[in-house]
């Protein structure tokens, strides 16, 4: 076990901005998460908030702003703020009350000229950085919370932006929140905003106390500056240990190299003033503090979703499709769809069954068609998990709404969305290549495709879920659609009998299996100009060891497959939910 933080101590209290301050790595961000909630599992120790354990309750009166903004690069400034609102905010409240909330805090944040922009993200343009990081805030505090945590909100920004962004957070600290924010290296002007400072070095405390107070606090341990320089890059220096252009007390300049090297004299020296002059006093303060009963039992009360699972799951279902529209009516695919669809129209054109090589083309058609829809379920899946994971934290730590409600909202969206490709590429598809002309025979190949659709996009969200992982994820995906290809009954009919598992485990068998059940029956007559007279398609080598006969069985095990996967991807998902 690693220790990255040593007996951090301080107070802020309502009203108040509290910076945490430090070089990378010295802890501030992990401090920040495990007051936040976001990170508890393989902490030792205890978080209490008023002398009461941290629990689900405090979820609803803490706000929490990562570093990096977390926010769906296709909706709009509105459409983010509105749909936190639905999702945070108490049942109690009427949806033109939550939306009215929504407005009043773009409003405040000064976000009413971008707010039908999108927010975009790498390569997809949008609103600014500035903008970008008060959307973020906006969402934390629309459910007004006691205490707001910030990682690094100034972090890229530029100082006139950094600047405003701290003018929001004076602003919501001054409407009685009490906000706590981690800054690296803040400018003068954004220095003296700070009413309270943590300064933290290699997971110790050097400095914790009022903001105004700390240079005067070196100063009496005769750590000074020599030259004229930003309070935050003389403090940044001391807890690194860099202390060029800075005087420092006589006892520690006196010592060997040796002893230099081995240790940072500097910062050991102000860990340990700090442990002997300034934490007794913090210690002793926060002792002092009381806290009412009536608060306690409020944050020890019984917490549930601020919203019902059938409104989460609507609304839900309505930003996930809204989000998701670009992927599903991606002109790209459309043209995809319509080329495949044209070519194989023109290289089947108006196919007969006259000859045993018209039968077997014909299987080739078939079995095309499970290929491309398998390819296209399972790889327009595979990655939705992996690219939502970030929200995924970020919305299930916040206790925004269910794991169920989501995953169930997600899995509707795609089903749906995968209903029309699949009908155009039928149509054109069957009526250019002259297969069975027959109503119930062409409503049966539209299902099937469906079902196989949908069973390969299951199996693409298993994967995504239980990898996590954009590439890793398309990797497996890439071998598991390759060995289910070969297995598929088109290539290969005689396995090993230690390979012969596979195929029962394969969409695509079970699927082309089905398409050809909705052509053909084992009586339908072939090739009646041979010497022998008719044949059955039932004895064609094309269909070796394939029961022409029903379907049932082969529906089925597709929607079976469809319904465990989901379920078993479900499952993987859960991971996320547990890791608070």
């Amino acid at each position: 076990h690693k220790y990255i933080l040593h007996g951090i101590t301080g107070s802020v209290a309502p009203g108040e901005i509290l910076a945490m301050m430090g070089p990378s790595g010295s802890g501030k961000t992990t401090l920040l998460k495990i007051l936040g909630g976001r990170l508890l599992r393989d902490v030792s120790g205890s978080v209490t908030f008023n002398d009461v354990p941290y629990g689900s309750f405090m979820k609803k009166r803490i706000g929490f702003v990562a570093q990096e903004d977390i926010l769906f690069p296709y909706l709009t400034v509105q459409e983010c703020l509105e749909f936190t609102a639905l999702l945070r905010l108490p049942n109690t409240m009427t949806r033109s009350q939550k939306m009215s909330k929504a407005d009043r805090v773009l409003k405040d944040l000064g976000l009413e000229r971008c707010r039908h922009t999108i927010i975009g993200g790498p390569f997809i343009p949008g609103v600014s950085g500035g903008e970008r990081k008060r959307t973020s805030i906006g969402s934390e505090i629309l459910i007004d919370p006691s205490l707001l945590l910030l990682d690094e909100p100034t972090s890229g920004l530029d100082s006139a932006t950094a600047l405003k962004i701290l003018q929001v957070v004076g602003n919501i600290a001054q409407a009685g929140r009490t906000i706590l924010t981690t800054i690296h290296q803040p400018s003068s002007r954004l220095f003296h905003m700070f009413d309270k400072l943590i300064l933290i070095s290699e997971g110790h405390t050097i400095y914790s106390g009022p903001a105004r107070e700390v240079m005067s606090y070196f100063s009496s341990l005769h750590f000074v500056p020599e030259i004229t320089m930003n309070p935050a890059d003389f403090l940044l220096d001391l807890a690194v240990g860099v202390v060029h252009d800075i005087s420092i007390p006589e006892d520690i300049t006196n010592r060997s190299p040796e002893e230099e090297k081995l240790d940072n004299a500097g910062a050991r020296h102000l860990r340990m003033k700090y442990k002997t002059e300034l934490e007794p006093k913090e210690k002793q303060k926060i002792c002092t503090l009381k806290v009412s009963n009536n608060l306690k039992e409020m944050i020890q009360a019984k917490h549930d979703f601020s919203s019902s699972w059938p409104l989460q799951f609507k609304v839900l279902f309505k930003r996930t499709f809204k989000e998701r529209a670009r992927d599903y009516f991606d002109y790209i695919r459309f043209i995809q769809v319509i080329g495949v669809s044209i070519v194989l129209g023109l290289l089947w054109w108006q196919s007969k069954l006259d000859t045993e090589i018209d039968v077997r083309d014909q299987a080739g058609l078939i079995f095309y068609i499970a290929i491309f829809w398998s390819t296209s379920g399972l790889f327009s899946s595979v990655s939705t998990f992996p690219l939502e994971r970030p929200f995924l934290i970020k919305e299930l730590g916040a206790d925004m709404y269910s794991l169920s409600a989501f995953y169930a909202s997600s899995t509707i969206s795609d089903i749906i969305a995968e209903i029309i490709y699949p009908t155009i590429f039928v149509i054109i598809v069957y009526f250019m290549t002259g297969l069975h002309r027959s109503l119930e025979s062409f409503m049966l190949t539209l299902l099937s495709t469906y079902l196989l659709t949908v069973a390969s996009q299951g199996a693409g969200d298993l994967l995504g879920a239980a990898v996590m992982d954009v590439k890793k994820s398309g990797t497996v995906a890439s071998l598991v659609l390759l060995l289910f290809l070969l297995v598929g009954g088109y290539y290969v009919q005689h396995m090993p009998v230690f390979m012969k598992w596979i195929k029962y485990v394969s969409f695509i068998f079970y699927g082309y299996r089905l398409l050809l059940k909705t052509q053909y029956s084992p009586e339908q007559k072939y090739d009646c100009k041979d010497a022998r007279g008719c044949q059955r398609l039932g004895t064609s080598s094309a269909f070796y060891g394939v029961d022409l006969n029903g379907g049932v069985k082969e529906a089925c095990i597709l929607i079976a497959m469809a319904i465990l996967y989901r379920v078993s991807a479900y499952m993987f998902l859960r991971r996320i939910r547990t890791s608070f």
